[in-house]
């Protein structure tokens, strides 16, 4: 604990408690100077029930008003009243806490919530210098070593890091908010940064822009295992970091969102003879491999190999089948004739397009029956036999239309694997997901495939904390974020948004004592955040650390480099045919 023990004995109050309600105190500020050193968000103490207790508060507003027009009605009616100062200064606080000088024999301590209510005329300190300095201490020193985060320093005393218990962190979720620009991006890196200081974490980044494969091993600083989704150009000889996703890790709701037309009238029939089909493949698999257990209790869902041309050649079939008519000789349509036509289009359409070949044209070794288990080690592993414990898996090639669906089928691969590992033996493993608006939008704006997302990662959010899955929500429009997602994230880290709405979205998943704290919000400079939930006793603002290994999403000096550098035209022509070959060149 802190040596130093904030007191102040000797010290003139600076004002007295006037009003209190639930969860805020309205202080009268009898000492006019010092108003003037008062900011939005420092700290004030109140004189608690016992001489050893401080109950805590974060500033809200300050008011000067004239004497007349606060106490003008009581005037009117009692002319006996004695005349008021000129000026009223006010102070409304929101209550936060409660700081014990002596905690038993364990010294100074601070614990979140108020143990009572402040009391009327109490007098009231504000927070500075050396006793900033001790409340600080005992913030920081209330995290055990080996939980704590440290996210930067604190605005209101620059000297004093500002640690999170990294613990209660990723185990309720979290989240990453910020209009573009405001220094997203480097909090990740910097989160990342501080996480590979360990022995073995675990954490996979979901980077829908390809700006952190600078975290990759080989750059400058790099530590990260990186991956890619196979773009077009991998698919002849692709490299040893990219990663396929085969078309049979599909579930059967995944796979007919991406090729079910629900208005075809003939759709009903589709789904079923396709479930069918798709069932005897995966059965065959079983028979074929000799898992005669896993035979017996597989469904269409799990996630088995089987030959989707075998499946299309089938269809072909049916569509075109006849059978004997009711008179000899003749002959008549099949059952599903003509029914499959539309299907079976859309099914070769996707399964030859260049884009989606990371799912319909994988390399052979992705159909075999042991294939899943090995991707499911190079993702999950933390030791480095297979892989560091940080991996960057890298979606900007793949398409916008099924990229809600690929980001939910890795996700629930690997939600399932850590369900059904033993207990006693999984490694906590936490899923950021980067630019969650893309992919995770409020349902009543989602299309079919988006919504086959939300369900995967709304169910993590709300079971994944049982089972050691944690998700970090990273977006520049919370707004567009799923509210069921936002509203099971336990903390934040919110920085500079500027839209009303964005703002609005942040306010109503705080705690409401907290809501006028977010006011800040606009106001905060590129790398401040105000940090508050369970991980962090006191919600502060906090200027957050930059990380040694930065993205690839620094903001351009516009007028600089116009004045400086020219165009590169080799790199334009260059840009030219990796737009043709719709691959750009990677680690």
């Amino acid at each position: 604990m802190a040596s130093i023990v904030m007191s102040f004995e000797g010290e003139i109050p600076m004002g007295r408690v006037m009003s209190v309600d639930t969860m805020r105190v309205f202080i009268h500020v009898d000492d006019h100077e010092l108003l003037k050193k008062v900011m939005v968000g420092n700290l004030i103490a109140i004189n608690g029930a016992t001489g050893h207790q401080f109950l805590i508060s974060i500033v809200e507003r300050i008011t000067r008003l004239p004497s007349d027009a606060v106490v003008a009605s009581e005037a009117l009616d009692d002319e006996t009243l004695p005349q008021p100062e000129e000026m009223q200064d006010t102070i409304r606080a929101v209550l936060v806490g409660t700081y014990r000088v002596k905690d038993g024999d364990s010294g100074p301590s601070f614990k979140r919530g108020a143990d009572s209510c402040p009391q009327i005329d109490q007098p009231c300190h504000l927070i500075q210098g050396a006793n900033l300095t001790a409340f600080m201490g005992v913030l920081s020193q209330d995290v055990p070593a080996d939980k704590a985060l440290r996210l930067g320093h604190f605005a209101i005393d620059p000297t004093a890091e500002a640690v999170a218990d990294g613990d209660r962190f990723f185990q309720r979720h979290a989240a990453i908010l910020g209009s573009t620009g405001s220094g997203k991006s480097y909090t990740v890196a910097a989160l990342l940064e501080r996480a590979n200081t360990l022995s073995h974490p675990n954490i996979l980044l979901l980077d829908m822009h390809g700006e952190y494969v600078s975290l990759a091993k080989g750059q400058e600083y790099g530590y990260a295992e990186y991956f890619k989704i196979a773009g077009p150009g991998d698919l002849v000889a692709p490299g040893a970091h990219c990663l396929f996703l085969p078309y049979w890790l599909l579930n059967r709701e995944e796979m007919l969102s991406m090729l079910l037309d629900r208005s075809d009238q003939n759709a009903p029939n589709q789904a079923q003879v396709f479930t069918s089909l798709v069932s005897d493949g995966k059965r065959k698999t079983l028979v074929d491999e000799g898992r005669s257990e896993v035979e017996a209790s597989f469904t269409v869902d799990s996630p088995i190999p089987y030959d989707i041309d075998a499946v299309v050649k089938e269809l072909d079939r049916l569509d075109n089948d006849r059978e004997p008519g009711a008179r000899a000789g003749t002959d008549r349509k099949g059952e599903w004739n003509g029914k499959l036509t539309r299907f079976i289009s859309r099914l070769r359409a996707k399964s030859e397009d260049r884009r989606y070949g990371f799912l319909f044209q994988p390399p052979p070794e992705s159909s075999t029956y042991d294939w899943l288990s090995m991707l499911a080690v190079r993702l999950l592993a933390t030791n480095g036999e297979h892989s560091s414990g940080i991996k960057v898996v890298d979606f900007s090639e793949v398409p916008s239309d099924v990229l809600p669906t690929v980001v939910s089928v890795m996700a629930r691969v690997l939600y399932d694997v850590q369900f059904w590992m033993n207990a006693e033996l999984r490694t906590p493993v936490c899923l950021v997901c980067d630019e969650a608006h893309l992919y995770l939008p409020v349902r009543a704006d989602a299309d079919a495939a988006a919504k086959r997302a939300l369900d995967t990662f709304e169910r993590i959010a709300k079971e994944g904390r049982k089972y050691g899955f944690a998700l970090l929500v990273v977006s520049q429009r919370p707004s567009d974020v799923s509210k069921t997602i936002l509203s099971q994230c336990n903390n934040f880290i919110a920085l500079r948004l500027t839209n009303e709405q964005d703002q609005s979205a942040v306010k109503s998943v705080m705690p409401d004592s907290m809501a006028g704290i977010a006011d800040v919000l606009p106001l905060l400079d590129i790398g401040e955040a105000i940090v508050l939930g369970d991980s962090i006793l006191l919600p502060s603002r906090i200027k957050l650390d930059k990380p040694k290994a930065t993205p690839l999403s620094l903001t351009k000096n516009f007028w600089r480099e116009w004045g400086e550098k020219s165009s590169d035209t080799a790199a334009i022509v260059a840009a030219v045919e990796s737009l043709r070959r719709q691959s750009k060149v990677r680690v």
